[in-house]
């Protein structure tokens, strides 16, 4: 200090020296202004990009619940901004509030700028395989569930049938994740194409992509199934034979033509066996579709157990429609119509003579008994069969 006095403070002038330390100072203020510059300017974004990273914090959860009124078709123009503010306005108003993240207690890390792009997208979280596949059957009531699991908050699925594992393998991996909607951590996502179960490649190819993904199996009646997939051929190619033309290949001698696909799909035994020499019972879940009608909330209250899931999707959900003959969803709060089933369910079945009845359920009994056995589960199919020969809605 004292060569300091000594020699510069001699040589410098004062005023220079008063200059010159204003100057550093005035730097050192600017510099730390600038480092807190974005935690100033981005408040919102800043505490979303850290609570996006907690699955359990509430504006995760809330965020899940925008995507699932995203894609049900509600309101998709809402920004990302919008919806953290007007939920960061609830939990400060909200005296049943304990938990929240503020700047005193947690220092978030900053936001870039790329994360500020993607969060603030409509359609954010991540694209993933399916962890679970609704793989069969065609007219079981596969689509019945699936509307009702699109219900559920944690479940996105496809809408369309992908039908990846069966027409568009070819394509690769990457095409089909990309027809994934965007997830969530602790979401699911799925998709339902029916006739992966009667596909002999599907087993081995979903094996390879995940091999402790979860199976969901919609049955049916084999003989209703048929009556209803011939139905629906029926209502687009009017011109075909009759249903009791083309169960047969001799009527006299009452030989059944299981190579017509009608009557193929029902053999659930054999189709069955080709899944279990890759995937164990434990992974498969088989949802009744009679019971799917007349007790929608109990059988997807044995979907939700099977999942993972929280039993969200309950009797409150449905309603029973007089006119269609099978459960709908109750509508939406923004929506002004119910949600059910399209025109291409519930017609009403063609008359099938009884005595065709009689010889279809003698002809799939003994595969039916080697279904139960392999399921263990007895779905009672052969007291149905009063019912059926009467008529009844697909």
């Amino acid at each position: 200090m004292a060569f300091w006095s000594g020699t510069v403070a001699s040589k410098v002038p004062r005023k220079i020296l008063f200059m010159f330390t204003l100057s550093l100072s005035v730097t050192y203020l600017f510099y730390s202004l600038m480092s807190c510059y974005n935690s100033l300017q981005f408040p919102l974004q800043d505490n979303f990009a850290y609570q996006a990273r907690s699955a359990n914090t509430e504006e995760t959860i809330l965020a899940r619940e925008q995507l699932y009124s995203t894609s049900q078709g509600f309101d998709t123009g809402t920004t990302l901004l919008s919806i953290v503010d007007r939920h960061a306005t609830i939990r400060r108003t909200s005296p049943s509030t304990t938990t929240t993240t503020t700047t005193d207690s947690i220092r978030p890390r900053l936001a870039t700028e790329v994360e500020l792009r993607v969060n603030c997208t409509s359609d954010y979280g991540e694209k993933k395989l399916p962890q679970a596949i609704i793989i069969g059957v065609k007219k079981g009531g596969t689509r019945a569930l699936l509307e009702a699991l699109r219900v559920h908050p944690d479940v996105r699925a496809v809408g369309n049938e992908p039908h990846f594992f069966d027409r568009n393998y070819e394509k690769g991996l990457d095409w089909y994740r990309e027809l994934m909607p965007s997830t969530l951590e602790g979401q699911i996502t799925m998709e339902k194409t029916p006739s992966y179960f009667v596909t002999n490649q599907a087993p081995k190819r979903i094996h390879t992509m995940a091999r402790d993904i979860k199976l969901i199996i919609v049955v049916r009646n084999p003989v209703t199934r048929a009556i209803s997939d011939y139905t629906q051929t029926l209502s687009k190619k009017p011109e075909i034979p009759t249903f009791e033309v083309l169960a047969f290949k001799n009527r006299t001698l009452g030989l059944i033509d299981a190579s017509w696909s009608a009557l193929r799909i029902g053999i659930y035994a054999l189709h069955l066996e080709s899944w279990m020499q890759y995937f164990p019972l434990s992974q498969m879940h088989f949802v009744s579709g009679e019971r799917l009608i007349v007790d929608p909330a109990g059988e997807m209250a044995k979907v939700q157990d099977f999942l993972g899931l929280k039993r969200i999707v309950t009797d409150k959900h449905f309603y029973f429609n007089k006119t269609k003959g099978f459960p709908c969803l109750k509508k939406p709060e923004d929506s002004s119509t119910p949600r059910c089933l399209g025109k291409s369910k519930g017609r009403t079945h063609p008359r099938i003579e009884p005595d065709v009845i009689r010889r279809l359920h003698k002809f799939y009994k003994p595969f039916n008994m080697m279904f139960y056995q392999m399921t263990g589960q007895n779905f009672q199919w052969e007291q149905q069969e009063e019912s059926i020969s009467r008529g009844s809605l697909v």
